[in-house]
């Protein structure tokens, strides 16, 4: 028999019968890997554990630890919803059906309007397909025997995706019992592998995404390999729901979004308070670091877009408007606005690197159905920054922007991972640029020592980047700050320089956000922190509650000489029991509430209670003053 050489994640060498499959070679790797094996990699493609290996190559066994393993594990058991979903309610036709971080959905076009009650029938359903332990069989097919498979199957949807697939792409169907479903895979060996899994939630989705197109029924559902780790994800659920960041704005009196303005978010005052905290935050350690603020309009002309690539590339996310009839473009990126600011004077080597930081207010046009809350808007503020400088001075730029996105997530407590993200397919600029900014990136993260992963693709439009992914309390991620290396714009913009030889030199650029959109970001850290900001950042630093009317004077005493030292403070003087506003004090998360009647009016002190530790006894107004003042000033004087 042809034997093969496989190379393990380990580096030792296997060697194996030809046509040996991933599974056999995980079954040699001991009992556990055999059983929680999920998929393979074999060379650069994830396959089935079944696929039966040819020729000389790198081999990596994935369990449902690595995202390739989730990926396909909540993948198939999107396959057994839509069977379970065909058997009960026959006739029904299928859309698409992916795993999403931490689960999975199914679109489906049926005369059944399904409700919460068919939920808990499905998915009874599918937890006796899980038990018939169905294999997934892989099948390719040619062009027209597939597209004549799915039509014979009164699955139109189907064959459209067959029909855009680009030529000599392998088309491949996956069976499990009486259900077959167009799919590129990889799939677990069979359904029994699923273990535990729950269906969440309906929605309606346009087919395609086009609000042109039928609106599909939407299954949302997540799968476990055991039922300890999905009641751990449904309590997670469950805690998110409480930390929901539109529960709280409106709880918290932060934002609202009013039916007049979908995707446009209105700040109330104690929203405005953690928004300017944020923005004065970034605003001191940005002139720490040199970096010059400047601000470009909402507004400019469509030979400006044009100029910058972005009315070709992104004018579907675009807003117009017309001024004396000529086209203009509200913008949706700062960055054309900066290239005006700095083709507005002459430079020289000596001004470089140039660091131009803009808190810009910019609108993209989303479609209705992803607006949530302050996650996803169509008018949004991003903490935008345009460095120009040498090519020598790539490197170290980029390592002093990596270090000033630490500062920041470790103040608010964030852990993060971090991803190089390379050409897109739809760019603009040559092979060697690209090359060259890529490897840029990749020689300043390995320079300061940081793991980071290869997102294949993803890249602007213009050049790659570093995105940081924050992870909050809850285990989520969150993609805020990015580093784009841009050789374009520079020439798009016939920006240059005076070098050293007195000649005209092109300027190299980077783009970079921070918080990326300040009102993701407080959205974000709402999430975090349950609505219990940080004393520095929350809108009321201290209430006071006077026990009875005669404590009034003495109440707006301590609060003008809270207010005096820059505390933000209230006093309740509502005619409630003492007990009432406290468990009121408590639902606002303030983070201090002094008690005064008539023992601390006496004695010129206040009886503190602190969110989340409760009553930390009566103390001297003055010391407490010293106190609280220090705690709000710290997290300045740490930087």
């Amino acid at each position: 028999m042809d034997r093969i050489k496989i190379t393990l994640k380990d580096g030792s060498v296997r060697e194996v019968e030809k046509g040996t499959t991933p599974g056999q070679v995980a079954a040699t790797m001991g009992h556990r890997l055999a059983k929680e094996a999920v998929v393979a990699k074999a060379g650069e493609h994830v396959v089935d554990l079944s696929t039966p290996l040819t020729d000389d190559g790198k081999l990596e066994i994935y369990t449902f630890e690595q995202v390739e393993g989730q990926l396909a594990f909540r993948h198939s058991a999107a396959h057994v919803l839509a069977q379970a979903v065909q058997h009960l309610f026959p006739g029904t036709r299928l859309g698409i059906g992916p795993a999403i971080a931490e689960g999975f959905y199914y679109d489906f076009d049926s005369d059944h309007t399904f409700t919460p009650a068919d939920l808990e029938a499905i998915e009874e359903e599918m937890y006796r397909i899980i038990n018939e332990d169905y294999p997934f069989v892989r099948q390719e097919m040619d062009r027209s025997e597939a597209i004549s498979f799915f039509e014979k199957l009164g699955e139109f949807y189907k064959v459209e995706l067959i029909r855009e697939l680009p030529q000599g792409v392998p088309i491949s169907i996956y069976r499990q019992g009486d259900f077959v479903d167009l799919c590129a895979g990889p799939h677990l060996p069979s359904t029994g592998r699923l273990k535990a899994i729950k269906l969440l939630n309906l929605a309606g989705a346009y087919w395609r995404g086009s609000e042109k197109n039928k609106m599909l029924q939407r299954i949302y559902g997540t799968a476990f390999p055991s039922q300890t780790q999905l009641e751990e994800y449904l309590i997670k659920l469950e805690e998110a729901k409480k930390r929901d960041h539109r529960k709280l704005g409106a709880q918290l009196d932060l934002f609202s979004i009013q039916d007049e303005g979908p995707g446009f978010p209105c700040f109330h005052p104690k929203g405005m308070v953690i928004r300017n905290e944020l923005e004065s935050f970034w605003r001191r350690e940005h002139r720490k670091r040199g970096y010059l603020e400047i601000k470009t309009p909402i507004i400019l002309h469509r030979s400006l877009w044009e100029r910058s690539g972005h009315w070709e590339h992104y004018k579907e996310n675009m807003y117009f408007t017309s001024i004396d009839e000529d086209d203009y473009a509200i913008k949706p990126m700062n960055c054309p606005g900066a290239m005006l600011v700095y083709r507005s004077s002459q430079h020289s080597y000596r001004d470089f690197p140039l660091r131009l930081a803009e808190l810009g207010l910019v609108h993209r046009h989303e479609k209705s159905g992803v607006l949530h809350g302050l996650m996803r808007v169509r008018a949004f503020t991003q903490d935008d920054s345009h460095i120009f400088m040498l090519p020598s001075q790539i490197t170290a730029e980029i390592k002093g922007v990596i270090e000033l996105v630490d500062d920041f997530y470790r103040l608010f407590g964030f852990d993060y991972h971090v991803e190089l993200s390379t050409r897109p397919e739809k760019s603009m600029g040559s092979d060697a640029d690209w090359e060259h900014a890529t490897s840029a990136l990749r020689q300043a993260l390995e320079e300061k020592g940081m793991p980071y992963q290869i997102n294949e693709g993803d890249g602007a439009f213009y050049g790659p980047k570093i995105d940081f992914h924050l992870r909050d309390t809850l285990g989520r991620t969150w993609q805020c700050g990015t580093i784009q290396l841009d050789f374009q714009m520079p020439e798009k913009f016939d920006l240059n320089y005076i070098g050293e030889d007195g000649q005209k030199h092109r300027p190299v650029m980077i783009h970079r956000v921070i918080f990326g959109s300040i009102e993701r970001f407080i959205g974000i850290l709402t999430e975090h922190y349950g609505g219990a900001f940080p004393l520095w950042l929350a809108p009321t630093q201290v209430k006071i509650l006077p026990i009875t009317d005669r404590q009034h004077d003495y109440a707006y005493q301590v609060k003008d000489q809270l207010a005096r030292n820059g505390v933000r403070v209230e006093v309740d003087a509502r005619s409630e029991k003492i007990g009432y506003k406290i468990r009121e004090s408590q639902l606002e998360k303030i983070p201090y509430v002094l008690v005064v009647g008539e023992k601390e009016a006496a004695g010129g002190q206040v009886a503190v209670r602190q969110r989340g530790a409760g009553d930390l006894g009566v103390r001297d107004l003055s010391d407490f003053i010293q106190q609280v003042t220090q705690e709000i000033a710290e997290p300045r004087e740490r930087r």
